[in-house]
Formats: structure tokens, C-alpha cells, sequence
């Protein structure tokens, strides 16, 4: 039951790679009002508006915007939401490990990467077993239930 959700940060990014130079502010602006918004329907609605102010300029940034994995954050609580729109954890953990591998050249096999693997993985869930991320520490009981 695993729910995706798109990186906001890399949405805008694509917005604004998609747009004149001349438009790129006002259209970020508009995407950041969509996931700061308080609620799903207000999210929503931003959408709505975007979609019905850039279509004729911009279909293909209004295709970015019609993908529901955009907003999947809103179906979890408020404490952590600003923590899962993005994916720069999970990236700060896959810099790593490639900046890792690359130092190691050449492995003589795929056991051994898979070995070391494994042990960045170990080592990584290590350091983090006894820290809570921002904001999860309070909905621990939410977040049970909802799985």
C-alpha cells in the first residue's frame, strides 16, 4: 500500500525549465502556493488555477500539474508533510552511496557491491535507529494506524 509521491522541489525545477525566462517567477510562485497550502482542496484549487491561467501558454507544464502524485503528501498529517514533499533525504543517501562506490573504482564482482551495499545500508540505519525526523515523534500513532 505504499503511496508515491512526486518531489515538489523537482516539479518546480521542471516548471521552470519548461517556461520563458519572462514567466519563470510568477509561475514557481504560483506552484509553491500549491504545496503550501493548508489543505488537499486548497492545493486543489491552486491547481485549477494554474492549469486555467497557463493552459494556452504552457500544456506541457499543465500536464505536470494534472499528476495526482503531486499532492499524495496531504493525505498525511500536517507535522510532516513539509518533510515528505521533497525526496532530499532519500537523494542525500543515493549522493552518498554513488560518491562511495565511485571511490571503490572497480568491484571484482556484483557479490562484493552487493556486500557493500548492504553494509552502507546497516551503517546508515545505525546512525538514524535512535533519531526521529522533524515532526514523525508526535504522529508515531497516526502513522501506525494508517498502515
Amino acid at each position: 500500500n505504499a503511496q508515491f509521491q512526486q518531489c515538489c522541489v523537482h516539479i518546480s525545477r521542471n516548471i521552470a525549465h519548461k517556461v520563458r525566462v519572462s514567466d519563470r517567477q510568477e509561475i514557481c510562485s504560483d506552484f509553491k502556493l500549491v504545496y503550501q497550502a493548508s489543505s488537499k482542496e486548497e492545493a486543489n484549487n491552486q491547481i485549477r488555477f494554474m492549469i486555467d491561467k497557463w493552459k494556452k501558454q504552457y500544456p506541457r507544464v499543465v500536464k505536470l500539474l494534472m499528476n495526482p502524485a503531486i499532492l499524495t503528501f496531504y493525505n498525511f498529517p500536517p507535522s510532516i508533510r513539509r518533510t515528505i514533499y521533497s525526496t532530499n533525504l532519500i537523494e542525500g543517501f543515493n549522493k552518498q552511496l554513488k560518491k562511495y562506490t565511485k571511490r571503490k573504482e572497480q568491484f571484482p564482482n556484483e557479490e562484493s557491491l552487493e556486500r557493500f551495499l548492504v553494509s552502507q545500508f546497516n551503517n546508515y540505519n545505525q546512525k538514524f535507529l535512535c533519531r526521529v525526523h522533524k515532526g514523525f515523534k508526535e504522529i508515531h500513532d497516526t502513522l501506525e494506524s494508517m498502515f
